[in-house]
């Protein structure tokens, strides 16, 4: 039950239940990857079950799909829903001006697609996740398989005209093999250690050849619920300029997430 979560656990809970709130009757929601929005998901399906909202999501992995169909979730296609109203992901960084790095679960394509394709897109994530400055989570670069090595090799000398302060990159690996996304393609994470143009550094790797997409997320999150391990909920709208905070209260018998296993 809730009341059983880690501090960290109890963050991700707050800020995907607070989230949960901007999904209204009738929306197309695009779906995030990772723990936090595991979360999101699960308080999505109690909703649906417990209180009759009906919604179509759009997920952003074949994990996150599978999560939303047995939580209750009617899942579509982007190109069925052709436009989201929100989607609602997590992040592993971001900065004071809502910039993210995303892609830590390897499904940084999807997401971008699916979040540029909604009329807001608000970002779940515990309070550990925010930086000053991005770049001290690696940063993951989706490649296609064929002349992965060159492709690394061109990175990587191309990072010495970037203002970040690591170049070295490593091949994303799934035990002896190399990691597989959702489409086929292998993810290189780039260790900067600290990332001074954002801006300049996503358009760079995207213009290179075989390079598929970046997890630099530029003026695209507008929101972001940050949670605490103690129920606080903070609250930025970078378009409002707004934040707030509020808590959260724990049901101790409420065990919404018993069996969920990330």
């Amino acid at each position: 039950m809730s009341g059983e979560l880690s501090p960290i656990d109890k963050a991700k809970f707050v800020s995907a239940k607070r989230a949960a709130q901007y999904v209204e009757d009738g929306m197309r929601v695009g779906l995030g990857t990772g723990s936090t929005a595991a979360w999101l998901v699960r308080c999505l399906g109690e909703l649906v079950r417990d209180d009759g909202l009906k919604i179509k999501g759009v997920p952003t992995s074949s994990r996150t799909a599978q999560l939303a169909r047995d939580v209750g979730i009617e899942v579509i296609t982007l190109d069925e829903a052709k436009w989201l109203d929100l989607t609602i992901d997590g992040a592993d960084e971001f900065d004071g001006d809502l910039n993210l790095i995303k892609g830590g679960g390897g499904a940084l394509l999807l997401e971008k697609i699916i979040a540029t394709a909604s009329d807001q897109m608000v970002v779940i994530a515990d309070v550990g996740k925010e930086v000053e400055t991005l770049g001290a989570f690696p940063l993951p670069v989706e490649v296609i398989p064929f002349g992965w090595q060159t492709t690394q090799a061109l990175i990587e000398e191309t990072l010495i005209s970037m203002d970040v302060l690591g170049r070295t990159s490593t091949l994303r690996m799934n035990g002896q093999t190399p990691f597989v996304t959702d489409e086929g393609n292998h993810i290189l994470d780039l260790h900067l250690n600290r990332i001074g143009n954002a801006r300049q550094l996503a358009l760079v790797l995207n213009q290179m050849p075989g390079v598929v997409e970046n997890g630099l997320f530029i003026d695209i999150c507008d929101t972001v619920v940050i949670g605490y391990g103690d129920g606080k909920v903070e609250v930025r709208d970078i378009n409002e300029g707004t934040v707030a905070t509020e808590r959260l209260d724990f049901v101790e018998s409420d065990n919404l997430f018993s069996d969920l296993t990330e």
